[in-house]
């Protein structure tokens, strides 16, 4: 409750009201004599809720009640309901505390099993770098600025980029984006975070060595807002376009891609978003796929130009943009700008909703688990203060600084870490546009009269200066919302108690914009309220400004004001994430006192223009504001040096510290198209096409029945078994290529014509190039025999289309490949049935083979490169065998263990656990957590009704292996219908959603595995929409007729 001043007023006049309410007999006659019941009300008010909003109501109503003996009452009854609040809130500090050690002690463990492979001591050196210091490349950035520092360096840097054409996509979907005439703050998804983004993009776009930025989002064709958010394409003009256009060379620029995705007439807030994010990955993916090869053409003699990174702002961004990341195979980037655990941290102490609760209003664990997966992801996560990493990113399972300094520094040793990765933190403050600022002279620049404005001095400064008794004094600013947070009050009663400053010095508080303070939140109104007694305490009228409004393009002229009466700028927040505020303040030319909690700490180290002070220590504050109001000296020096250091803030500088953190990257890009083949195959129109023949893979990897164990067992990360696998993979793909090579020349030298030519390529291709559609069965049954009969249908349903060829069918499960060949055989069906199929829950994908009559199947190799970005190995493997060696069902003094390793069902990239008893596994999430906290980043499903647990690369999946086979053979996703069963393996929910059509088999699907899903830490309907027109549902006991029906009425088989 603390900052809730007017709490205490209620304990205040619950004390004015006499002895009334320590005499029992009184109160009693009262309840029973009057017609207000407090009974009543106490079961209508108290009962209801215990947050402060209903409470300061209650006190409004009370002190308006004019019979003292019916106040007397009401009063006595908030007495009780402050007493329950209280209560409830130290319960609720009593379970965080518990739920802060149990994590601190998982945390701890985690890091002890974490190490116990790493077990070599760090020296002195390699112990001091703090988070985030230390590149790619093992050297350390403590100690230097990572800015450019003058303009000849800048031109010397811009000169050694002019040679790059990068191509670079930005995500960030909520909210409403253009580039000009932004919107900021019609809605809470409409804030800080759009602006920057479309100001990175433009920036970007105009630095020398980037081609081409996109920056993605959602189209919003809906009538409640301006069209303007449903034009598919924006081109963002650049700030200085006359100033750089030499400096930036070749260069396409900026754009906002606003892809189509969720209901095509609604604008939806964020936390609704989250069952449409697939659809919006295949919009995207659709999107730089022809923007990759466009850009081919123009830039890139004929080969497709990659993303350099894809980078996602906020969870719902991140999320897409590491399914993207995996579809592509291309570096990822991730900014959260806002991150939900603190949001539930911070909620949870406010005491006013349960977990449940905040989950269904914010649906803040899906986002949670969005930003793990972000971190699963990244190459670098980028944020703005060390106080971000520290306090805020700390609190996830997926980063640890202690474990991010060890891996580190057995990085720059050139030691494996034995599987285990962490994304490198970047501390890159955000830019802004200093270009149109010019501070005035203040030295050489006339008092001027401020007693009475001139006529063409802003109207702002005329509806400041009219709260002043003396305007010519100088202006202590504070620009911030009434919120508790920002400690306005404790400012203000520093400002009254200290007379010199007083004396001295103005105080203007800018609080946003209002009308009436009945209007207001009930917090801004208390703190409004706080804010006018301490000025009526202190009689401060005449040296407080607190003007009702003001227009965004006024706070350029107010920071002019305050510069102009040589004030200070302060913010007392008690924690400011970063504060920008203090950044535009420094470009007008003032002098600042700042928080030492936050960003402000790292601001002050650059721009050294003021004081920085503890935000509960009133004196503090008070001091440091007087003496930079009355040292004019030290006042000059720090407006000077703040005007000397600010081009450090600026976008240009930004955007510098930003590519240099990419090019740290090791690039990555789908391995198939490779440079040394596009020559010879550059009249190929589709992705895939620069391997000639998938069959040929067989060299490659080995054509195998049971491809389970393909070689050695898993990649350990370090530096020379990397570089050995990276020698061996490329000759072997050098070999396949010229063979493929030559057989194509053979074929052209042969004298066949172009059709015939076309004829010999198509048979050499996977079939599933020539289907108009594919039916993609992905349905998870108890046995094999529900599977069976479930093909039989789905084949019954497009008997037709399929002895036409027009119709494929491609076989998606949690089997190996030796089990689906023992089914098919068992079944009478031929691997020629299957285009192709998704084994191992997504970690490999075989083709039927054609050309060989020994061997029934072929693996795509280049699908294991495109997946196995962070897959831990041998490290991995190890951890989860120790893991699943502790979980046993004690039983009459006999520990029988549950989970059980099966290296027969295992291959290099799933490694498979065999589960005896369901209902005493832990949960899924649990296991997930465990995995993370030790920096191993991994895929974990329960699967074959709960009797199988598949561990495969963390961006490896049933749903990924579709966008694979789009990225690498061109085949349309929309042209796609996947068959599920009611419910599914634990990867179920990635299967409904995206541009695909999903058909929903009603009573098909594991029974066990339904139980498995309630473990989730968020409800599945947080994920799914079933409203959404690209699902079907089919009734239970369905046919291949109605199935049919079913898809020819929802259309989805037109063209």
């Amino acid at each position: 409750m603390a900052g809730n001043d007017w709490i205490n007023s209620y304990l205040e006049a619950i004390l004015d009201v006499g002895p009334g309410l320590d005499d029992a007999k009184s109160s009693l006659l009262l309840r029973e004599r009057g017609r207000f019941s407090p009974t009543r009300y106490f079961v209508a008010e108290v009962i209801s809720g215990f947050d402060e909003t209903d409470l300061y109501r209650s006190w409004v109503r009370a002190s308006a009640t004019r019979s003292p003996q019916e106040r007397n009452t009401r009063l006595e009854n908030m007495c009780w309901r402050i007493w329950n609040l209280a209560r409830q809130k130290k319960q609720l500090e009593n379970e965080e505390a518990q739920r802060l050690n149990k994590r601190h002690l998982e945390r701890e463990r985690g890091r002890r099993e974490a190490t116990a492979d790493m077990s070599e001591d760090l020296s002195e050196g390699e112990k001091g770098d703090p988070v985030g210091d230390v590149s790619a490349h093992g050297d350390s950035t403590r100690g230097r600025l990572p800015r450019i520092s003058s303009a000849d360096a800048m031109e010397t840097w811009a000169n050694s980029q002019k040679g790059k054409k990068l191509y670079i996509v930005l995500i960030s979907i909520h909210g409403l984006i253009r580039g000009e005439n932004m919107e900021l703050g019609r809605d809470s998804d409409t804030g800080g975070q759009v602006k920057y983004v479309v100001e990175l993009a433009r920036a970007l776009g105009s630095m020398p060595g980037v081609y081409r930025v996109d920056l993605l989002t959602r189209q919003v064709s809906s009538p409640d807002v301006d069209w303007s958010y449903g034009e598919p394409i924006e081109m963002l003009t650049p700030r200085n376009q006359d100033d750089l256009t030499d400096e930036r060379g070749e260069s396409s620029g900026s754009y906002i891609i606003r892809i189509p995705f969720g209901p095509r007439d609604k604008y939806i807030p964020k936390e609704h978003l989250w069952p449409y994010i697939p659809e919006f990955v295949d919009g995207a993916l659709g999107h730089i796929i022809q923007m990759s090869k466009a850009l081919g053409e123009q830039i890139g003699g004929g080969h497709a130009v990659w993303p350099v990174a894809i980078h996602g702002h906020y969870a719902d961004a991140g999320d897409s943009a590491a399914l993207l990341s995996g579809s592509l195979n291309v570096p990822m980037l991730f900014t959260g700008h806002s991150l939900g655990r603190d949001k539930l941290e911070q909620l949870l102490k406010q005491g006013r909703l349960s977990r449940d609760e905040i989950n269904s209003t914010y649906k803040i664990m899906r986002r949670i688990e969005a930003e793990e997966l972000a971190l699963d992801a990244s190459e670098i996560v980028i944020t703005s203060t060390r106080q971000e990493i520290e306090q805020q990113w700390r609190l996830y399972d997926g980063f640890d600084p202690v474990v991010e300094r060890k891996i580190r520094a057995r990085i720059r040793r050139n030691v494996s870490c034995y599987g285990r990765f962490m994304p490198r933190m970047a501390i890159i403050a955000p830019g802004m546009e200093f270009h149109h600022i010019i501070p005035h002279d203040i030295e050489n620049e006339p008092d001027g009269n401020l007693d009475h404005p001139a006529p063409q001095d802003p109207p702002i400064w005329s509806e400041i200066m009219r709260f002043f008794t003396n305007p010519r004094k100088p202006m202590i600013l504070a620009l911030a919302r009434p919120d508790p947070k920002k400690n306005i009050t404790t400012l203000v009663k520093a400002f009254g108690e200290c007379r010199p400053l007083r004396e001295l010095a103005n105080l203007t508080l800018i609080m946003g914009n209002r009308d009436g303070i009945d209007e207001m939140s009930s917090t801004s109104a208390s703190v409004l309220l706080s804010v006018i007694k301490l000025i009526d305490k202190y009689d401060l009228y005449g040296q407080v400004a607190y003007p009702k409004h003001h227009k965004q393009y006024e706070v350029p002229d107010i920071y002019r004001l305050a510069a102009k009466t040589k004030g200070v700028f302060i913010n007392p927040a008690f924690i400011e994430p970063f504060g920008l505020t203090l950044i535009e303040a420094a470009a007008y030319g003032l002098p600042i006192v700042a928080t030492k909690n936050g960003g402000p700490v790292d601001i002050h180290r650059v721009l050294d223009n003021g004081l920085l002070v503890d935000p509960h220590d009133q004196q503090s504050i008070s001091d440091a504001l007087l003496k930079l109001v009355s040292n004019k000296q030290l006042w000059a020096k720090c407006r000077q040096n703040g005007l000397k250091n600010i081009h450090l803030f600026s976008w240009p500088e930004h955007c510098k510290t930003y590519l240099s953190k990419i090019a740290t990257c090791k690039p990555r890009y789908p391995q198939w198209l490779r440079n040394d083949d596009a020559a010879e195959s550059s009249e190929s129109e589709s992705p895939g096409d620069s391997l000639r023949d998938i069959h040929d893979l067989s060299l490659n990897l080995k054509f195998s029945l049971d491809g389970e164990k393909s070689g050695g067992s898993g990649n350990d990360n370090s530096m020379e078994s990397e570089g050995n696998t990276a020698e061996r993979n490329t000759k072997l793909e050098n070999a396949v290529l010229s063979w493929s090579k030559g057989i194509s020349k053979d074929t052209r030298k042969g004298g066949a014509t172009e059709k015939s030519d076309q004829n010999t390529n198509a048979g050499k291709f996977p079939p599933l190039r020539r289907r108009k559609r594919l039916f993609v069965i992905a349905v998870d049954c108890d046995t094999t025999k529900g599977l069976l009969e479930t093909i039989k249908v789905i084949f019954e349903s497009a008997e037709k289309e399929r002895a036409e060829g027009s119709v494929g069918f491609i076989l998606a499960t949690s089997f190996t490949i030796s089990e689906i060949h023992s089914f098919l055989v068992s079944s009478g069906l031929s691997p020629d049935d299957f285009d192709a199929y998704i084994c191992n829950s997504g970690s490999d994908l075989y083709y039927p083979s054609l050309t060989s009559e020994d061997r029934a199947f072929v693996v795509d190799l280049y699908y294991h490169s495109h997946i196995e970005y962070r897959w831990g190995g041998e490290g991995l493997r190890k951890t989860l065998v120790r893991w699943a060696a502790s979980i046993t069902d004690k039983k009459d003094e006999v520990e029988e263990q549950i989970v059980l390793p099966s290296e027969q069902l295992s291959t290099d990239y799933c490694y498979a656990f065999k589960l005896q008893k369901q209902g005493k596994v832990p949960p899924l999430k649990e296991l997930r957590k465990l995995l993370r906290i030790q920096a191993l980043r991994c895929h974990v499903i329960y699967c074959q009704n709960g009797t199988r647990m598949n561990v495969i690369p963390v961006l490896a999946s049933r749903s990924q292996a579709l966008r694979y086979l789009y990225v690498r053979w061109g085949f349309e996703l929309s042209k796609m219908v996947v068959f599920v069963g009611e419910c599914g393996e634990t990867d179920y929910e990635g299967l409904l959603g995206g541009q695909h059509r999903s058909v929903i088999l009603k009573g098909v699907g594991s029974s066990a595995i339904s139980q498995l899903h309630n473990n989730r830490s968020y409800p599945l309907s947080d994920v799914i929409a079933l409203d959404n027109p690209n699902i079907a549902e089919a009734s239970d006991g369905s046919n291949g007729a109605d199935i049919r029906s079913l898809i020819e009425n929802a259309g989805f088989l037109k063209d």
